[in-house]
């Protein structure tokens, strides 16, 4: 039975999914549904009671509503390549990875609603600052980690979880630069985008 993806082609999230798609060889089982967000007609109320992409119907026809739910459905349909290890304490460290690098996801996802769907003088500039607080936090983990050897041993869920938040801060807020503090993670980041799974899924420019 061929799964369907609730997708918005800006959303790192639904990018997310689409990588560990990809990456677990599962590409052409999934068919891709454009849908909107932000908006009260969309059918993705329809899939997805909050609203909110990604959600994707599975081989058995249930419906997950979360891209960190539906990530470990895709992995779990195959034991090639695993991208979550199965226990131990491997599968958490993994796991903080994948909730970290989601934050970072979430912070700036914040942001953007913010500027772009209030307007401009209403906007809270301690808002912003907040999450871009969030952000640069969590990017110097990263840094930390990856310079230690403690992070990208592997390419699991966290690997891509990052790439795909990185690649976010690219589209919405090249302007900022978070590589300037970020020598090891602009290496690996540059290798990274390398990966067919990323350069397949980049959002559409000037959306």
């Amino acid at each position: 039975m061929t799964m369907h993806l609730c997708f918005s082609p800006t959303s790192p999230y639904a990018r997310k999914v689409l990588m560990v798609a990809m990456e677990k060889g599962l590409e052409n089982e999934v068919d891709v549904v454009p849908m909107a967000t932000f908006t009260t007609d969309s059918e993705i109320w329809e899939q997805n009671p909050l609203g909110k992409v990604p959600a994707l119907s599975t081989r058995e026809g249930t419906v997950l509503c979360d891209s960190p739910v539906i990530c470990d459905y895709l992995d779990s349909l195959s034991e090639e390549n695993p991208l979550v290890p199965r226990s131990g304490e491997a599968r958490w460290q993994s796991s903080n990875f994948h909730a970290l690098a989601d934050g970072i996801m979430d912070a700036s996802i914040q942001r953007t609603v913010e500027r772009r769907q209030r307007p401009a003088d209403m906007q809270w500039d301690e808002w912003h600052k907040r999450q871009s607080l969030k952000i640069n936090k969590t990017l110097h983990f990263f840094e930390t980690a990856l310079q230690a050897g403690k992070f990208a041993t592997t390419f699991g869920i966290g690997e891509i979880t990052l790439a795909c938040a990185l690649g976010y801060l690219d589209f919405r807020y090249a302007d900022e630069n978070w590589r300037k503090d970020c020598p090891a993670l602009t290496k690996w980041f540059e290798e990274i985008s390398l990966r067919p799974s990323f350069v397949k899924t980049s959002p559409p420019e000037g959306a």
